[in-house]
């Protein structure tokens, strides 16, 4: 029984890659879009004619979904670079299923989402599809659409769901936590023969210093938007152009300089401030964050969502302040290799780099927020920096781009930890987060099992024979 809640463990890791292509994926969606069996005769008539085209995988309550939406759905995995070996059409049709079950019973529960919240998702799609193509042009003929509204209307449709989804999946799983107990009882259960084993794994610190741009270089950023500034409100021109052409935001190629968002989303403070103190159409004056030099525009204002472009100067450094940076760096190692201060001191006294500095310089994974990387799963930049270390070693100053601009950093591994089998005391967050991750999986196999009983369900005769996760079937 524990080997088979650790495969499913590892079952349900590959198909949340599925999810997430499926729901990223516009020709995929636009194919899957869901359409009730109570509508209108005409539309009944529209999915008669698909029907004979691509034939039903399956119905789900109101939903249905054709065979090209498996298929598509593997072409969608194979652009994002996503491996297919060992994925089935089962468990992708599986997985459709599940989608749309949480889609229906969420209308079935009264799960609302805001048309404003739509809204600025569909419109942040189409700002970065419309980058990504060149025109609106291209990307209806892309999507073979009549007209913009018509692709505006199936893109909110799709968009809907997939929110109702996620939303509905939020719901069942909320507040749900897991003891210490529980997580204990858990790992126990498991033969010793059978438990997860860990990559080799380090704690990285680091001292980062962020050279200063000169008063002059910040004049001219701030006289440079100034400029764009008078440009585009004198003469027309047009912001999105001007943020392709001149701002250094690195996701500018693909958004045009386009942010939809709200106060909850995670933007800077400065950025936010300014977005929402801004009156609709007007074009802020440059404002400072860590990111550098901004104006920014207020397009639409939606209940408590705004749509926003900006532009993005970085002021330039000069050479001395880079040579300065790097020489207080290496007087920092100096003194550190001297025993003068340790390395967690100097970090704490001497790092430009807030989020570190009162942890002594140590990172913290994004992915699980401890102080561990397992080194196959490292960032490749990071593993660059820290291959060769040995020891106590401490890396020469080094250079690296940052979203905020270039720093100068010391490298140092506080600790290696050796591939091993999993211990209960030494890898407790992995281990609880594996348990979790199982007590979802069994809450949401019991939702669904549930659900199921009381759902229409039809499954296509080329699926009869699949073993699902779940009772599709009605066995």
């Amino acid at each position: 029984m524990n080997r088979i809640r650790i495969a499913l463990l590892g079952i349900m890791m590959i198909l949340s890659h599925v999810a997430l292509a499926q729901e990223d994926s516009l020709q995929t969606e636009n194919n899957t879009k869901a359409v009730t069996l109570k509508d209108s005769v005409s539309e009944t008539k529209v999915i008669s004619k698909r029907i004979k085209v691509d034939g039903v995988a399956s119905v789900v309550g109101d939903f249905v979904i054709l065979e090209s939406d498996i298929d598509k759905s593997f072409i969608d995995m194979e652009t994002q670079g996503m491996p297919t070996d060992g994925i089935t059409k089962c468990q992708v049709l599986g997985k459709l299923m599940e989608d749309k079950l949480y889609a229906h019973q969420a209308i079935q529960d009264s799960i609302v989402v805001s048309d404003a919240e739509i809204s600025g998702e569909v419109q942040g799609k189409i700002e970065y599809l419309v980058g990504a193509i060149g025109s609106m042009e291209k990307l209806l003929n892309y999507y073979n659409m009549e007209d913009e509204q018509t692709f505006r209307e199936e893109l909110t449709e799709i968009t809907k769901m997939a929110m109702l989804s996620q939303r509905m999946r939020a719901k069942i799983l909320e507040e749900m936590e897991i003891t210490p107990e529980e997580v204990r009882i858990w790992f126990n259960g498991i033969p010793e023969d059978q438990r997860p084993v860990f990559g080799d794994e380090v704690e990285v610190a680091q001292i980062v210093k962020k050279p200063k741009p000169s008063k002059e270089e910040v004049e001219k950023a701030i006289n440079r938007l100034k400029e764009i500034k008078r440009d585009i409100e004198e003469n027309g021109s047009s912001m999105a152009i001007k943020a392709t052409l001149y701002s250094d935001d690195p996701m500018v190629t693909e958004n045009q300089g386009f942010y939809s968002f709200s106060k909850k989303d995670q933007f800077v403070k400065e950025f936010k401030d300014v977005a929402f103190s801004t009156p609709e159409g007007e074009i802020s004056e440059p404002f400072e964050s860590e990111f550098g030099w901004h104006i920014l525009k207020v397009e639409k204002i939606r209940g408590q969502v705004v749509d926003a472009r900006h532009i993005l100067i970085q002021p330039e450094i000069s050479d001395e302040a880079r040579e300065q940076a790097k020489t207080e760096l290496d007087s920092i190692r100096s003194k550190i290799l001297a025993g003068e201060f340790t390395f967690q001191t100097a970090a704490r006294n001497f790092s430009d780099e807030k989020e570190t500095r009162f942890d002594g310089g140590v990172l913290r994974n994004p992915v699980d927020f401890s102080t561990r990387f397992e080194l196959t799963k490292m960032d490749s930049k990071l593993y660059s920096q820290i291959g060769d270390l040995q020891g106590d070693e401490i890396s020469q100053p080094l250079m690296e781009e940052t979203r905020s601009g270039i720093v100068y950093k010391l490298v140092k591994v506080i600790k290696r930890y050796p591939s091993h089998t999993a211990d209960f005391s030494q890898d407790y967050l992995k281990i609880q987060d594996l348990a979790l991750k199982d007590k979802q999986l069994e809450t949401i196999r019991e939702w669904m099992n549930d659900k199921i009983k009381d759902t229409y369900i039809s499954v296509g005769s080329d699926f009869k024979e699949c073993d699902f996760t779940n009772n599709w079937l009605k066995k």
